[in-house]
């Protein structure tokens, strides 16, 4: 039986409530256009689904009152299928655009160890995209992140203890809620 939402919500404090992942989304978006401001075409803002729909909207939608264009695109990459413990990544979708050439932002909504985010960059790298940054909601703090995964581009700090929300799900359930929820010890 899959857990329920209600009962996670229960044992579970918020980490970041809304103002505080609008202003780090703003600081973020304030970042990227600085990084890309000289850049003749637009980045290619690839999603990471399904996680980082949410955060991705809202940092495009703070680039674009910048004055900063995207291109969109988006895969499916995932180690979780609806679990809470990762396992060998999958590949459901990825991007029809061709990277060759292109500066490219991954967008997802946490680095955790950053196994997904890893081979997603070096399939980008593979592609010939001519830059590969990553712009990440979440980042947790701890010391099991694989060597050179870093977020270019990092919202918040969560601690390292399960998270859910804004993107991030509990058991395919919760990734709507507005603020970022971590369980309790």
């Amino acid at each position: 039986m899959t857990p329920r939402l209600e009962d996670a919500l229960r044992d579970a404090e918020i980490i970041h409530d809304w103002d505080a992942i609008e202003d780090a989304i703003e600081d973020m978006a304030d970042a990227i256009v600085d990084d890309y401001a000289d850049d003749a075409e637009p980045p290619l803002f690839i999603t990471v689904m399904h996680g980082g729909l949410h955060f991705a909207a809202q940092l495009s939608f703070a680039l674009g009152e910048r004055g900063m264009d995207v291109q969109f695109e988006y895969l499916h990459a995932t180690r979780y299928q609806g679990g809470t413990t990762g396992s060998r990544l999958a590949w459901l979708h990825r991007p029809a655009t061709p990277l060759r050439g292109r500066n490219v932002i991954l967008v997802d909504d946490i680095l955790d160890e950053g196994h997904t985010l890893h081979a997603v960059q070096r399939w980008c790298e593979d592609q010939n995209a001519a830059d590969v940054r990553i712009a990440v909601l979440a980042e947790k703090v701890h010391e099991r992140r694989i060597e050179g995964v870093e977020a270019d581009y990092c919202g918040v700090e969560v601690p390292d203890r399960y998270v859910f929300g804004f993107g991030m799900d509990y058991h395919e359930q919760g990734r709507n809620l507005p603020a970022i929820y971590a369980l309790r010890d």
